[in-house]
């Protein structure tokens, strides 16, 4: 419903349409570009409770703005999928199964907050750095 609702009220659009202004007048390329856009993305989802709503809403907007701004398509998709999938351990409410972790008392709420952001950190780092060199192994980038 959340994203139902941020998307008839226009939100997201204006939202990626200002990112993508922003972004265009810094002069940094589509490498910069695509970096800003999956990050402000990522760690868009501090203000979710679904990851499903949170790339329903979402995903989209950001794929278009990364287009515009000149990234190339599939590689600007397979960075916004990274994206999706790290998201998922920022929080306690990240996902459907984080509360019920979160629940068992196995963490404090500051401790799963600064594991998930360093966490999401590190593997940006393996994704941008490993599979970097795995695409231009394979000829792709």
């Amino acid at each position: 419903m959340m994203a139902t609702f941020l998307n008839k009220l226009g939100l997201i659009a204006w939202f990626s349409g200002t990112l993508e202004d922003g972004i265009s007048h810094l002069g940094i390329g589509w490498v910069g570009a695509s970096a800003l856009l999956m990050l402000a993305y990522l760690y868009a989802h501090y203000m979710f409770a679904s990851t499903t709503a949170h790339i329903t809403a979402m995903f989209g907007a950001f794929y278009a703005a990364g287009i515009a701004l000149g990234a190339p398509p599939m590689l600007f998709a397979l960075l916004m999928a990274a994206a999706s999938s790290i998201m998922m351990t920022l929080t306690h409410y990240a996902t459907g199964t984080s509360p019920v972790i979160f629940g068992s008392g196995y963490t404090t709420l500051g401790e799963w907050w600064k594991a998930g952001f360093i966490m999401s950190v590190v593997n940006i780092i393996v994704f941008v750095l490993i599979g970097g060199m795995w695409w231009k192994i394979l000829g792709h980038w």
